[in-house]
């Protein structure tokens, strides 16, 4: 669609210097979105990865707690609940993926979780403390990817539309229009031309 402006030579000047700025808006904004593209793609795999460790992880550490339990007696799992403590200390600090803020946390799990000894506890019970303090992180990474994810996905779609915007409205408003103001201003050459060679036949 034309944009409506005075077909003249300033306006052309002006017109030209805003189509070579949003053409180089338009490649800026291209390498951005394929950039973050590749950084979600990359994401999305991962969490995928994660997705699969913690399953496996997660199973093989209640198939370890289910033996300990058939192993213990009700007096020895209530010890094993009061004894073993330990503490999370989950740190959240943030990073750039292509310009986006994302978080990222840092986690460290302090305590002993062997506390209850090991005596009168079988080792299936170790082997499932281990397991699930293998999985505590996982988790933690998986929802740090999660959150990754969701704010990349936004910004696709953001810097898409502004894409979108400038390769399909501004870019051809601003050709077309362009084009227009040349016609016109070609239109009152010829006239000028054709009125100054009236007036020189008018006096030959």
């Amino acid at each position: 669609m034309r944009l409506n402006v005075n077909p003249n030579r300033m306006e052309l000047m002006k017109l030209r210097n805003r189509l070579a700025m949003a053409r180089r808006g338009h490649k800026l904004l291209k390498d951005k979105l394929d950039a973050l593209i590749q950084d979600f793609v990359r994401v999305v795999r991962e969490n995928a990865n994660l997705r699969r460790e913690i399953e496996r992880e997660i199973v093989k550490a209640f198939e370890a707690q289910n033996i300990a339990s058939l192993m213990l007696s009700e007096e020895d799992k209530e010890l094993v609940t009061l004894v073993s403590q330990q503490r999370l200390l989950l740190e959240v600090r943030t990073r750039y993926f292509t310009g986006v803020r994302v978080p990222h946390f840092e986690v460290q799990v302090e305590g002993d979780p062997y506390a209850y000894g090991v005596v009168h506890t079988p080792a299936e019970l170790d082997t499932a403390f281990r397991l699930f303090s293998r999985v505590l992180p996982l988790m933690i990474r998986l929802a740090e990817a999660e959150k990754t994810i969701e704010l990349l996905a936004v910004e696709i779609e953001k810097t898409r539309r502004r894409v979108n915007a400038l390769e399909y409205v501004l870019i051809p408003n601003l050709e077309e229009t362009i084009k227009y103001i040349q016609l016109k201003l070609e239109e009152l050459a010829r006239s000028a031309i054709t009125g100054i060679m009236r007036i020189k036949g008018s006096m030959s």
